[in-house]
């Protein structure tokens, strides 16, 4: 009779056989330690939720800089991350950190330098996200969804070449996950921005229908959490 493993035990399994990445074998449920909105922290909590991982949520307010955490933050900065014993800041290297073990930064190591390539677009696209929402949102709006498909062409073009529905291979990567929750955020901001972009919003279609994806988008816990920290979106 064929067992089925919990995500827990697989997990296990697989950071035993990533010495190099993890020390002590970590057991559920992860922590992350931000504020109540979805930030820098949405793909995170995509990707544990598509992955069936428990995530226990400490959320903080804007006093959070006059506490010890803001001394415990390597760069001054949140989300915490903690793995068992493991603790990292720095969203990114939080992704990356995820994708090794759960097997989702590619089959060999050209798949995974084409998986932060395009994961480094997603980070330029993000800051130009950031920018307007935080700087220029009255000011810019208009200009910026009028140079978005400049931007979102190249991800077309990539993504169609390779021609699996995935950004490199024929498997999910951090990197997609990425893309995914930046993609989200823009239909929030302009829903028809993926009009003359097929593959981006079959791309956008099938993440969303993924399981897990689907019944984590469709949640309170993701519902109730605003995409940004000033009311805009």
């Amino acid at each position: 009779m064929t067992q089925h493993k919990s995500a827990a035990v697989r997990r296990k399994e697989e950071v035993l056989l990533l010495p190099d990445v993890i020390q002590t074998p970590s057991m559920p449920p992860y922590t992350i330690t931000y504020f109540p909105v979805k930030g820098r922290s949405g793909v995170i909590r995509i990707m544990l939720a598509d992955k069936g991982e428990e995530l226990k949520d400490i959320m903080v307010g804007d006093d959070w800089q006059t506490g010890p955490l803001k001394a415990e933050c390597v760069f001054g900065q949140v989300p915490k991350f903690e793995d068992g014993n493991l603790v990292l800041f720095q969203s990114n290297a939080i992704l990356r950190h995820l994708g090794r073990v759960h097997g989702a930064y590619g089959k060999d190591n050209t798949e995974a330098a084409l998986i932060d390539m395009m994961n480094d677009g997603v980070e330029e696209l993000r800051s130009k996200y950031v920018k307007l929402i935080y700087q220029e949102y009255d000011t810019g709006k208009d200009a910026y969804i009028k140079d978005l498909p400049k931007i979102l062409c190249n991800f077309e073009k990539f993504m169609a070449q390779t021609n699996t529905g995935f950004l490199v291979g024929d498997k999910v990567s951090y990197a997609d996950y990425n893309l995914f929750d930046i993609l989200l955020n823009h239909l929030v901001l302009q829903p028809c921005c993926l009009k003359g972009f097929p593959t981006l919003d079959d791309f956008v279609k099938k993440m969303s229908a993924r399981p897990l994806i689907k019944a984590y988008l469709n949640s309170e816990d993701y519902k109730k959490l605003p995409i940004n920290g000033n009311g805009k979106q």
